[in-house]
């Protein structure tokens, strides 16, 4: 198991930026995939970005592409999400995961650690 904690939610103004922190803490981060995942309101979870253990490889979904950009530091255990030209249709509770994969996935269900969210909310 690996304990994941969210930082770096906050409210900002449409067009602004944000960049959210997952720290971990257990077994070794880097045997990890990484992922975003957030949720507004009323809806269901969905996928935002990953990254394999490496860091080389990334995804995307198609809503943030091109804005959003996934990062991770595995000499200092923690995964970043850089968010620019924020909108309000991305205003959610994101949540960092880890996956005892070493490649990219998008699968909620392959996801086995999970953090506690930070609220991300965007003003128009």
């Amino acid at each position: 198991q690996v304990q994941l904690v969210e930082s770096g939610g906050g409210l900002v103004q449409a067009g602004g930026s944000l960049r959210l922190s997952c720290a971990a803490s257990g077994r070794t981060f880097s045997n990890y995939a990484m992922g975003w995942f957030r949720q507004a309101p009323g809806k269901e979870r969905e996928f935002v970005a990953a990254i394999s253990w490496t860091g080389y490889s990334t995804y995307y979904a198609d809503s943030v592409k091109g804005r959003f950009t996934i990062s991770r530091d595995n000499a200092k255990n923690t995964v970043y999400l850089q968010m620019n030209t924020l909108k309000p249709e991305d205003t959610a509770v994101y949540y960092c995961a880890a996956a005892q994969l070493k490649v990219v996935t998008t699968a909620q269900r392959r996801y086995d650690n999970w953090g506690q969210g930070t609220q991300v909310t965007v003003s128009s």
